[in-house]
């Protein structure tokens, strides 16, 4: 191969990786506006805050949206790509809707200072996963196990009620998430050095968007209930 065909295939791999990491970091965007908007519209509706707050609708909801991320994460390489990217999208309107809670429980200006904060947060500690020299695949697991700490301290929260607790719970949240958006920013990265513009690549897009729109939100949880003003 010629010189010049090197540097064009050069330059075509790493039009692809832009495209790939563009795609990611956009759709996960999206799925953060929608369910802004989402939110902000069921906390105007007293139908809906009536429908989803009252009897099991609220844990249908729940049980909706892990069983959507569980289907997309299991069947992401059987599916079409407008199926993952309507899954995907689905799931951010139904999480904006549980989300709608946060406009009665904080200030709009503690919502807005919060949000701005987590996003510069969570700029940094992308940008650090993906410009790093450092290996972070290592640290996956432990990110993984410290996830499932969380879930089951907040679970035994849920029967204790303890303040100190919860703070405790959301100060380790943020640091893990934060650590999570590390490593599946610099995950993505790799990936992105194969990425052919392929329709399973755009569904892999797909699928790292939602890990890191959850990253997000749940760094932005965390740092609402440490620093959140209450109404």
């Amino acid at each position: 191969m010629s010189d010049y065909a090197n540097i064009g295939y050069a330059a075509d791999r790493e039009s692809e990786q832009r495209k790939f990491l563009a795609g990611t970091y956009g759709w996960m965007t999206v799925a953060l506006l929608i369910s802004a908007a989402a939110a902000f519209i069921t906390a105007g509706s007293p139908a809906l805050l009536t429908f989803i707050y009252t009897g099991w609708h609220s844990i249908a909801l729940f049980i909706g949206e892990l069983a959507l991320v569980w289907w997309l994460s299991a069947s992401i390489r059987r599916i079409s790509l407008a199926t993952a990217v309507f899954g995907f999208l689905a799931y951010s309107v139904l999480n904006g809707m549980t989300l709608a809670y946060i406009f009665f429980l904080y200030s709009g200006q503690s919502l807005a200072v919060v949000f701005v904060s987590c996003a510069a947060m969570f700029a940094g500690m992308a940008l650090y996963g993906l410009r790093t020299g450092s290996n972070l695949a290592g640290y996956g697991r432990y990110l993984g196990m410290a996830v499932w700490g969380i879930i089951i301290a907040s679970l035994l929260n849920f029967l204790f009620r303890s303040s100190g607790l919860d703070f405790l719970i959301s100060l380790v949240s943020v640091a893990v998430f934060a650590g999570l958006t590390a490593y599946d920013s610099q995950k993505m990265l790799a990936l992105s050095e194969n990425a052919d513009g392929s329709e399973a690549f755009r569904k892999v897009s797909i699928l790292g968007a939602l890990e890191l729109y959850l990253d997000f939100i749940n760094m932005f949880l965390s740092l609402l209930r440490i620093f959140g003003r209450r109404r």
